[in-house]
């Protein structure tokens, strides 16, 4: 009849209705898949496991993300889109190193939750796929982030020596819990930290 929508003829608020849906569902699995690798890294967690936790089924998965690598990939691209510790505004700072140290002391104190990002890697570094992926999101997030912001020869090394230094610090602070990295030598620990980012940051 004239006037009538067919099936493939869908006015404008059920489009928006199905986007809205596209995007809650993509986020939902995305959370579910955060949380996943989280607790039990890139080999540990199911595709099954992921889709039950957003409520959806594993085909879904697929349909968004191509596979379980996809959305590994697209989990770590989104947990390191915006950096806590080397930010924009921390690396344009005439005091940059020093409030480096600050913020990595800071997201390592003992009580502090670790950042996802960094404990995604670090649970999925036996699986070399995982390391892979890592690999190119960390080169094309904060290391590019790092080396742009840096001035002076060796840019690129010197910005992946710091993110190793971010690294260690959170692994041997955070994780391993050594006493000489303890809470209450902070104020040591931040003017030993500052000499050596200064070193890697400052021209």
């Amino acid at each position: 009849m004239p006037g009538e929508k067919g099936p493939a003829d869908k006015g404008p608020a059920e489009k928006d209705a199905r986007r809205r849906d596209a995007t809650a569902t993509r986020a939902a699995i995305l959370a579910s898949a955060r949380s996943a690798f989280i607790a039990s890294g890139y080999e540990g967690a199911g595709v099954r496991e992921i889709a039950e936790g957003a409520g959806v089924t594993a085909m879904l998965i697929n349909r968004y993300f191509g596979s379980k690598e996809g959305l590994f990939a697209e989990v770590l691209s989104t947990a390191n889109q915006r950096p806590i510790i080397a930010t924009p505004e921390t690396l344009s700072a005439p005091d940059r190193a020093a409030r480096i140290s600050k913020a990595l002391l800071k997201v390592t104190e003992p009580e502090a939750t670790a950042l996802d990002g960094f404990l995604i890697m670090l649970r999925s570094i036996s699986n070399e796929r995982a390391v892979e992926i890592a690999r190119a999101v960390v080169e094309s997030h904060h290391q590019k982030n790092v080396t742009e912001a840096l001035s002076g020869p060796d840019a690129a090394e010197r910005a992946a020596l710091l993110m190793s230094l971010v690294a260690g610090v959170q692994i041997m602070r955070q994780v391993v819990g050594l006493d000489a990295l303890g809470r209450d030598r902070d104020a040591q620990l931040e003017r030993l930290l500052g000499d050596l980012v200064a070193r890697l940051v400052n021209e």
